[in-house]
């Protein structure tokens, strides 16, 4: 049965990001169904009002991309009753530990230094790249679990931009959603209401002046060029997104059916 477009989007007081999936369009036609899949960020600081809508949806199970490091820093999701919860760590809490630490607590000599002419947009470009070329064996659990048993899913890393927004374009990729869409719903990421809160160490005046906030914008903004820069990864090294699919990700074309009966109209 094919659910309604919900009238309002939700918006949660202690999660980011928080968004339905469905309704984007496929090449054939089709839509991704409501209701079975979900992104946001973390959800480690939910209120008990977000726990209870995140527990109303029925969801079986949460993939959450962070990794140890990323938990120690924002703690542990919130327990949801009859949820599985899978972490599947895309990134190694010790890659870039130094260069994270000094986001958080660098002065803006150092911001300047790992930052500025460029330098922000080139790591966010790197880090696209590599996720997709090295994280083959992690987006295949997941797509594999979607197509047996684990939905409605719900997929986050921290800010659920990055690792969990290459997660959905993959997802999305091979459920056949139009090229433009999945751009298109990654960048809603940038909505005011869903960006991630920065953490800086020091006072507002110190912490969070213009000129420190426009060189995190590019680590905290989704740009297409990024998204576009996992897809030239995958073209690269597959050729296509069908060999990357089958290839890369071990996706047979029964169950990559079975993914596509669980989630589109």
């Amino acid at each position: 049965m094919t659910q309604q477009v919900p009238s309002t989007e939700p918006e949660l007081a202690g999660v980011r990001n928080f968004r339905d999936v469905g309704g984007l369009p496929t090449t054939d036609g089709r839509r991704v169904r409501y209701g079975v899949l979900f992104r946001s960020g973390h959800l480690a600081h939910a209120t008990e009002d977000d726990a209870a809508f995140l527990a109303s949806l029925g969801l079986h199970t949460v993939f959450d991309f962070r990794n140890t490091a990323d938990q120690r820093l924002e703690g542990p999701d919130v327990e949801l009753p009859g949820v599985r919860n899978v972490n599947l760590p895309l990134s190694d809490p010790a890659d870039g530990a130094e260069f994270w630490t000094m986001v958080r607590d660098g002065d803006l000599d150092q911001l300047r230094a790992i930052l500025d002419d460029g330098k922000g947009a080139a790591r966010m470009i790197a880090s696209y790249r590599k996720i997709v070329r090295e994280r083959t064996a992690e987006h295949s659990r997941v797509l594999h679990a979607l197509a047996d048993d684990s939905v409605p899913a719900l997929m986050h890393c921290a800010a659920g931009k990055d690792r969990a927004g290459i997660s959905i374009a993959v997802t999305l990729l091979a459920l056949g959603v139009e090229r433009d869409a999945v751009v298109a719903d990654y960048l809603e990421s940038n909505a005011t209401h869903r960006r991630y809160k920065v953490r800086r160490s020091g006072s507002a005046d110190s912490a969070y002046t213009p000129e420190v906030m426009e060189l995190l914008d590019p680590l905290f903004d989704a740009r297409a060029e990024y998204l576009e820069a996992a897809f030239e990864s995958i073209e690269e090294t597959w050729g296509d997104v069908d060999t990357y699919l089958r290839q890369g990700l071990d996706l047979s074309p029964g169950t990559r059916e079975r993914l596509r009966e669980r989630l589109l109209d």
